[in-house]
């Protein structure tokens, strides 16, 4: 089964079995929208309302005072059956909370408790002068807008011929060392990636990580043959190359505009296991790197307090900048096309991707990020830099400040160049750059550009969820936290009660 001669073949033989097995064991849902009900709706009140019903029609067709009586009992006994519910349920749900649950979760909740439920809906898309409002309408026009993103005629001349000599080229990977992320894999990685995998969406097979982990002995040890097999004959499945695209917006965008959502990628959980284990070798070469990654030894904090640390040391002047990358995914270069599946429940379709890598894979950011940290060997020794994942921001300081213009523009003009030989492109209009200063009296703001393109000086900016105010107050960022306080706050005034409530540890 897993010794044919094609790759693709034995991967497709271990989806038909897996798949078979689902069949006969695990029931399927409906696609069909459900109807959302009340969490406190139950058996009783349907009876005591099909009751009230039941008198009404009585009521309705043979008119007496007698009928009238029981109609209105039953409507009295039915709505204090409702209220004894509704009760009952909303302790029962604010009891369980507790101080680790979410403010989203608990909205969620509240609402539903409500009856208020975010229904969905397919957005009406416009291209120009043309609306599309059809569910299979409004998924071509989505499929050919990321596909748009990622074609062939978005780079320049320049990148066009860097390219196709790039693919030219005979890829060897084999080494005279022997690296522990080259090796096989074995028994208890594979466990260990199952383990720390979450149940997510599955891919075009249907499989999910539930069916891996329910898994014998035997079947195991055949799938990690498969792992091993790929791993060393460097074929990739072309199953592995299909994805189904699920069109997230972006938040605070308009849902009307195609280029406002998100590409995200729902690939076979099969090939993210693969990557999970990769990802675990490559690991440990990334930390000994100066990048950062959303692992658990580096977070989004120590960034932060770099770049505050970096401005609160300066003495005289100080520029940061951040730099922002359009479409950072879409367009990084790779080998080999990806097929991207269209949308459930509507008719099926195929757009071919020439390039960029799939938002959602497992290997995706650690590849993106091992890529663009070469962008720091690029720079002046007097600029210094952060990155974390797409998130560049490089800065300069000292007395003179012509001569921090020049140096900063300096590194801008070696980043535009290398995402020029790299296929990327950064944005003048959504890039910023912010003067802190700490001298008495007026300061002209600095002229900086990308292709003679102004980027804009702002007295405030946002780097990493933290805004950075040109005085070092953080006022607009404790503001901005005042407002998600007040959400908090509200759940509280909705939850308080005297005799009964949550969790007060």
């Amino acid at each position: 089964m897993v010794s044919t001669a094609d790759v693709s073949e034995a991967v497709q033989h271990v989806v038909d079995i897996i798949i078979n097995a689902a069949d006969n064991t695990i029931p399927k849902s409906s696609p069909c929208l459900r109807k959302f009900r009340r969490p406190w709706w139950n058996e009783a009140c349907r009876d005591s309302y099909k009751n009230q019903k039941k008198c009404w029609n009585i009521f309705r067709r043979y008119s007496s005072t007698e009928n009238l009586v029981a109609f209105k009992r039953a409507r009295a006994f039915s709505s204090r059956i409702r209220r004894r519910s509704q009760r009952e349920s909303w302790i029962q749900f604010v009891s369980s909370i507790t101080s680790s649950i979410s403010s989203k979760h608990l909205w969620k909740k509240v609402k539903a408790t409500s009856g208020v439920y975010k229904e969905f809906s397919i957005p009406v898309l416009n291209t120009g002068h043309v609306s599309y409002s059809s569910p299979l309408d409004v998924a071509n026009i989505l499929g050919q807008t990321f596909a748009q993103v990622s074609a062939a005629d978005s780079y320049n001349f320049a990148f066009v011929a860097i390219k196709n000599r790039a693919e030219r080229m005979t890829l060897n990977f084999s080494s005279r060392r022997i690296f522990s992320y080259n090796c096989e894999f074995r028994m208890f990685e594979l466990k260990a990636a199952l383990c720390k995998a979450h149940d997510s969406s599955p891919g075009p097979d249907g499989i999910a990580y539930s069916m891996l982990r329910h898994l014998n002995a035997v079947s195991l040890s055949n799938l990690l043959y498969l792992f091993n097999r790929v791993w060393r004959e460097q074929s990739f499945p072309r199953q592995w190359q299909e994805a189904v695209v699920i069109p997230i917006l972006k938040p605070g965008k308009d849902p009307a505009n195609p280029l406002h959502y998100r590409p995200i990628a729902l690939t076979s959980v099969l090939c993210k296991t693969l990557e999970r284990r990769s990802m675990h070798g490559l690991s440990l070469n990334w930390k000994n790197r100066v990048i950062f990654h959303h692992y658990k030894v580096v977070s989004v904090e120590d960034v932060q307090h770099l770049t505050t640390s970096s401005i609160s040391k300066h003495k005289f002047s100080m520029l940061l900048c951040v730099v922002t990358i359009l479409f950072p995914f879409s367009l990084t270069l790779r080998r080999h096309m990806t097929a991207c599946g269209g949308m459930e429940s509507f008719e099926n379709f195929i757009t071919w991707v020439l390039k960029g890598v799939p938002q959602g894979s497992v290997l995706t950011v650690t590849l993106f990020i091992l890529h663009f940290s070469e962008i720091f060997n690029h720079l002046p020794p007097s600029v210094t830099g952060t990155l974390y994942v797409d998130d560049l921001q490089i800065s300069c300081q000292g007395c003179n400040m012509g001569l921090i213009e020049r140096q900063l523009q300096n590194a801008i003009n070696k980043i535009v160049s290398w995402c020029d030989e790299n296929g990327h492109t950064l944005s003048a209009e959504k890039s910023k750059c912010v003067h802190f200063c700490r001298k008495r009296g007026i300061h002209l703001d600095p002229i900086l550009s990308i292709r003679n393109d102004a980027i804009p000086i702002v007295d405030e900016i946002r780097f990493l969820g933290v805004i950075f105010d040109r005085e070092l107050t953080f006022l607009p960022h404790i503001l901005q936290l005042r407002k998600k306080c007040e959400k908090s706050l509200n759940i509280l005034k909705v939850l308080s009660c005297t005799s009964w409530g949550a969790d007060r540890t």
